[in-house]
């Protein structure tokens, strides 16, 4: 058992911070990017042990963006943006001033993102075969591109950044079993209903907040 534990402590630990990181993020606190940040930073070491390179690389990006997430959800953003002038969303934790509110992705970005998906899967992929001994590098370099779209949408509050994830975390279920970090793939299997669920609860507060 304690063998057991010492072989799988980063994935066990990762694994309830991030089932705590989804839960936060289903209710719209922000505390989720504390938890997120801590996360991130014990990720890089699990995914680098594991060689899942992009990943591991993902999690630098990550931190940054939790980061910025954070001063974003806290800020009310300038008139000038692409921000509803309506009233602060109304869920979430409201031990904090979460000033911007849920709102959907605007459709003039969905073509220059797809784009930039597709640039960096192909970037990262030929990265990924061409200098480490990685054996999953279409999935890896996958979930790795759309992963940059997925955290830039939550942090901006989109609605539809649900979708992005759903798509992410069965990949990464199927992923993750195979590499042998099962801990960490159960929470992406589980990651997938919450998100289900997720999505329509942050249609109903985007509804409400709205009304």
């Amino acid at each position: 058992m304690m063998e057991f534990l010492a072989e799988h402590w980063l994935d066990i630990v990762t694994t309830v911070l991030g089932l705590a990181y989804i839960l936060l993020e289903y209710k719209a606190s922000i505390w989720m990017w504390l938890v997120g940040f801590l996360m991130q930073a014990l990720g890089i070491v699990l995914y680098y042990q594991k060689g899942l390179y992009a990943d591991c690389g993902m999690e630098f990006y990550y931190l940054a963006m939790t980061v910025y997430g954070y001063w974003r959800w806290v800020s009310r953003p300038p008139k000038f943006l692409d921000e509803p002038s309506g009233k602060a969303e109304r869920g979430g934790d409201r031990g904090l001033n979460e000033g911007l509110p849920i709102r959907h992705f605007p459709k003039r970005l969905v073509l220059p993102w797809m784009l930039l998906i597709a640039t960096v899967w192909a970037a990262i992929y030929w990265l990924l075969v061409t200098f480490t001994n990685s054996n999953v590098p279409l999935a890896d370099s996958f979930t790795t591109a759309l992963s940059i779209v997925g955290i830039w949408a939550l942090a901006h509050k989109y609605l539809e950044q649900w979708f992005i994830w759903i798509a992410v975390d069965v990949v990464t279920c199927v992923l993750y079993f195979y590499k042998d970090i099962p801990f960490k793939a159960s929470l992406y299997a589980l990651y997938v209903v919450i998100a289900i669920f997720g999505y329509f609860k942050w249609r109903k507060m985007m509804a409400k907040d709205n009304g």
